[in-house]
């Protein structure tokens, strides 16, 4: 019997590798994974065009990380705040960007002050070394008192976004709002964020608003980027008219995507977020597209030319189709990186 058992684990054993060596031949001459992944590739280049090459260029063209920091150590910068970059790698002048939108972000990171009838709404605090500058310097520079600040959102759970939290929410008594999932992220990694970990407070959810004023600034789940990605829609004025804006939350697949498991459906989260996004610009109109890093959005560039404007059209508002243009680079960049997975799974490397 036990022969008999062991002959027929063995035979099984064969037709089920005979079954998968059939299923990657078939898969394999099915599917031109590499066609799939130029055309991809294309799609992306084409929406991103000449306007949107930063985005790109992160996104589809360099090297990506692939992980998030779990080892818990307190950030140099922080132990020792002399190894701090230098000023000059991160400072900007602040900008009043719109009637009621301010920048008050560095060369790389941004941060946006939107104003009320009742106060101010900050979003994101960029990192612990320049948010004293950057934020309330540069509120000051701008005519804002940064004790009118009401509300904080972090996009997401990483240093040079939520480094000034803790400090707008002590000294200025500040409601803080972020996803649940990196709300856990950050009480599970006390040293990581040493000082910029504000005290838990507001959970933000999808379609949740948060109002101040006349003003309301919608909230939009858009996990990916980290579990507790946020991304949001909210109207600016310019000179009295109104504009909508989409605030893109996250963008560079930081997250783990070098394996099939789980990157593939790490990725399909990450479209899938963009989807929800697109659709919620498209939703309310939205010709201005804004993120938390000047290489996707052209802040800082965008802030020098301002100044020469006079008349013309203001330079962020793109339009409504250059906005999808932009969740369509990261669908299809993300697109493209997953069929490399799938294409793995298929055929894994030798």
């Amino acid at each position: 019997m036990k022969s008999y058992l062991t002959g027929i684990v063995m035979v099984s054993a064969l037709v089920a590798a005979a079954i998968a060596d059939a299923y990657a031949l078939q898969g394999s001459s099915v599917r031109d994974f590499d066609a799939e992944i130029r055309t991809a590739m294309q799609s992306a280049k084409t929406a991103a065009d000449v306007e949107f090459l930063g985005t790109l260029s992160r996104l589809c063209l360099l090297p990506q990380s692939s992980t998030e920091d779990t080892s818990d150590n307190v950030p140099a910068f922080v132990a020792k705040p002399s190894s701090a970059p230098a000023r000059e790698t991160w400072y900007a002048d602040p900008a009043r960007v719109f009637d009621n939108l301010y920048f008050v972000g560095g060369k790389v990171h941004s941060a946006w002050a939107l104003t009320t009838s009742d106060g101010i709404i900050l979003i994101d605090t960029i990192f612990p070394y320049n948010s004293e500058e950057l934020i309330v310097g540069g509120m000051r520079k701008l005519g804002l008192d940064p004790k009118n600040i009401k509300y904080v959102l972090i996009s997401h759970a990483h240093a040079d976004h939520i480094g000034g939290a803790e400090m707008l929410q002590s000294r200025y008594g500040a409601h803080v709002v972020m996803g649940a999932a990196d709300w856990d992220v950050v009480a599970k990694y006390p040293n990581l964020y040493k000082t910029m970990a504000p005290k838990r407070d507001i959970v933000g959810t999808d379609g949740m608003k948060i109002t101040l004023g006349e003003t309301a600034v919608t909230i939009w789940a858009t996990p990916g980027h980290t579990p507790g990605t946020l991304s949001d829609t909210f109207t600016v004025f310019d000179r009295g008219r109104p504009v909508h804006v989409a605030y893109s939350g996250g963008t560079a697949f930081n997250f783990p995507n070098r394996t099939p498991d789980p990157g593939i459906r790490n990725f399909q989260t990450y479209i899938d977020s963009q989807k929800h996004m697109a659709a919620q610009a498209a939703a309310t109109g939205a010709t201005v597209i804004l993120s938390n890093h000047s290489e996707f959005d052209n802040a800082y560039n965008k802030n020098r030319m301002l100044a020469g404007r006079g008349n013309g059209p203001h330079p962020y508002e793109l339009g409504t189709d250059w906005v999808q243009r932009y969740f369509q680079v990261m669908q299809n960049c993300a697109r493209a990186a997953q069929i490399g997975l799938e294409r793995d799974l298929v055929r894994p490397a030798k």
